[in-house]
């Protein structure tokens, strides 16, 4: 007789039920995760798709790399899914009718949302292309950026010069791009995680370049990703070739770099004469790049014990919590340009979810009569609203409690309170074209 067969791959999560579901996380202690969405998935074009890939590279690892948007898609299909799947922002890339290219950035569930008008933008493969040593791989895309913002809060200075936009705009502006992120702590956070800039620098007018009303009231970004490279210093130019060249032995990479010892009689002629490798040793004015910066950062390579005796001496000061001399090293810091770079314009502010009461407008300011009619329509909405909801709920409850006792529910009422105010099933009927055969059974 066969034996039969178990299902293994389909059944896991069914064995054991409560004890293998996954235990709920709070919103509080959740990591950010974004969607960046094309709206209208093949209408925006080619090089938008294109974009929108390279803002979902931006954001890793926090975001939905693969996401494929069907041109079918509603915003509210989104939204559905993005508290199950705990997503606390949407980014919406679309373009209107007029060519323009829009982004949207909504914080879920409940709002706000910021409207950007994508003034210019260039792709990562633009931006490689016009750097003469263009950084690639993988690593650096294992952890989130390090975010930066500049000119966010403007000065006490600038508002008095000119009309600025609102201070409770700037400080939800700000908290709405800080909350992409997860925060740092500078006593726990390993340098080494750190690999990604992600720069965002808001445009002060000057106050002489403010000559028209729509001027006065831009609010623009400018969007900037770089990679961060870290080398060491204070070693000549020969010695950091021959390390490269160490380590690209390793690799098994390509050999086209390695120095080219084969005119030397001593490996000390290429360290120590200034006319083997061009420069000898370099200093901080013959850098490759002119603005690398140096930093001294303490040495995480652990030195190797050569005896017992000082073995027993290490062991005894970590007993007593007495800290050994660590080394400092210097390194030169550089950022190299990943992409891709957006200038944003804030057009809107919305209260909800692309949705809701208009907080703030570029195009269109409304005075103080306007703005409290405004306020009387929204709430007088938010009034029929609830009313609606309480109608509901309690039509339901009547439903439920007439399922309850027994009765049939017809049209939202129970089935005797149904006979008395409509009359009887027949009334009301057209019985023309039935005789016959199947008339007893359709005036039945």
């Amino acid at each position: 007789m066969a034996r039969r067969r178990h299902k293994k791959r389909t059944h896991i999560g069914a064995e054991n039920g409560a004890s293998r579901s996954t235990p709920a996380i709070s919103s509080a202690s959740r990591s950010p995760k974004t969607m960046v969405i094309r709206v209208g998935a093949g209408e925006v074009g080619s090089s938008v798709s294109q974009l929108v890939k390279d803002v979902r590279k931006m954001m890793e690892p926090g975001t939905a790399s693969r996401l494929k948007e069907r041109q079918s898609n509603k915003l509210r299909d989104y939204t559905t899914m993005a508290g199950p799947l705990g997503v606390s922002h949407l980014l919406l890339f679309s373009r209107s009718p007029t060519g323009n290219t829009n982004l949207r950035v909504a914080l879920l569930p409940r709002g706000p949302t910021l409207h950007f008008r994508v003034e210019r933008y260039a792709l990562c493969k633009d931006v490689q292309k016009a750097l003469r040593h263009p950084k690639g791989g993988e690593k650096e895309y294992l952890n989130p950026p390090l975010l930066v913002m500049n000119n966010f809060i403007s000065s006490s200075t600038d508002t008095a010069s000119r009309p600025a936009v609102p201070k409770h705009l700037e400080t939800l502006s700000t908290t709405i791009f800080q909350s992409l992120f997860n925060p740092i702590s500078p006593q726990s956070t390993p340098l080494s995680s750190i690999r990604r800039v992600l720069l965002l620098d808001r445009e002060l007018l000057r106050p002489e370049a403010t000559t028209t009303s729509t001027r006065e009231h831009q609010y623009v970004i400018n969007l900037r990703h770089y990679a961060i490279i870290t080398k060491s210093m204070g070693l000549s130019k020969g010695i950091r070739q021959i390390r490269a060249a160490e380590r690209a032995l390793k690799g098994q990479r390509s050999q086209k770099n390695f120095p080219n010892l084969g005119n030397l009689a001593d490996i000390a002629d290429y360290v120590l004469d200034p006319s083997a490798t061009g420069s000898g040793f370099t200093s901080g004015s013959e850098s490759e790049v002119e603005t690398d910066v140096e930093v001294e950062v303490m040495d995480t390579h652990r030195g190797r014990v050569h005896n017992k005796a000082e073995a027993h001496m290490a062991h005894e000061d970590d007993v007593n919590n007495q800290p050994r001399g660590r080394r400092t090293q210097k390194r030169a810091i550089r950022l190299v340009e990943l992409g891709p770079r957006m200038t944003l314009r804030m057009t809107k502010v919305e209260e909800g979810v692309c949705e809701g009461k208009v907080m703030w407008h570029e195009y269109l300011h409304k005075s103080e009569a306007e703005l409290k009619e405004m306020e009387r329509v929204w709430e007088a909405r938010e009034r029929e609203k609830a009313e609606r909801r309480r109608v509901q709920k309690e039509n339901v409850e009547r439903k439920r409690k007439a399922r309850a006792s027994g009765g049939q529910v017809v049209d939202g009422f129970p089935e005797h309170l149904a006979a008395d105010n409509f009359g009887s099933d027949s009334e009301g009927w057209d019985t023309a074209g039935t005789e016959g055969k199947d008339a007893s059974e359709v005036n039945r």
